[in-house]
């Protein structure tokens, strides 16, 4: 009985881990002045390709440690939230601090400021993860 409540337990998890997945590619591009996706894919921007990665793995580094941290799945789902804000605020300082025309640096394609926004959304997510701990 243990085997199939850790089972379902884990079926939940890793379900309401690719909805949030889903639901941050949206949010994040929803949220940042340009869409991310649109310049992959309709204009194989890899500057772009690069920065929506970076973030998405550094939520997903978060989310995994949110899912091992918590106690129960309102306590995930709160914690995946604030991985969310973690990122979009990730963004917000880097283009308001030190780099105020990335966006239009992705947009033109600039690969070294996608690789930048990679590094730093990445870091984030790695940051944040630990600071789940408890």
């Amino acid at each position: 009985m243990n085997s199939l409540t850790a089972i379902l337990q884990f079926a939940l998890y890793f379900s309401a881990s690719l909805i949030f997945l889903v639901g941050f590619k949206y949010a994040y591009t929803y949220i940042t002045p340009h869409d991310e996706w649109k310049l992959v894919k309709d204009n194989k921007n890899a500057a772009a390709a690069l920065g929506l990665v970076g973030a998405i793995i550094g939520f997903a580094i978060a989310l995994g440690g949110a899912a091992a941290n918590s106690i129960s799945l309102v306590d995930f789902l709160c914690w995946a939230i604030i991985a969310l804000v973690a990122q979009v605020i990730a963004f917000t300082l880097l283009r308001v601090l030190f780099m105020p025309k990335i966006v239009q640096r992705i947009i033109e394609n600039e690969v070294s400021a996608g690789i930048v926004l990679c590094g730093v959304s990445i870091s984030v997510g790695i940051v944040n993860a630990a600071c789940m701990t408890y």
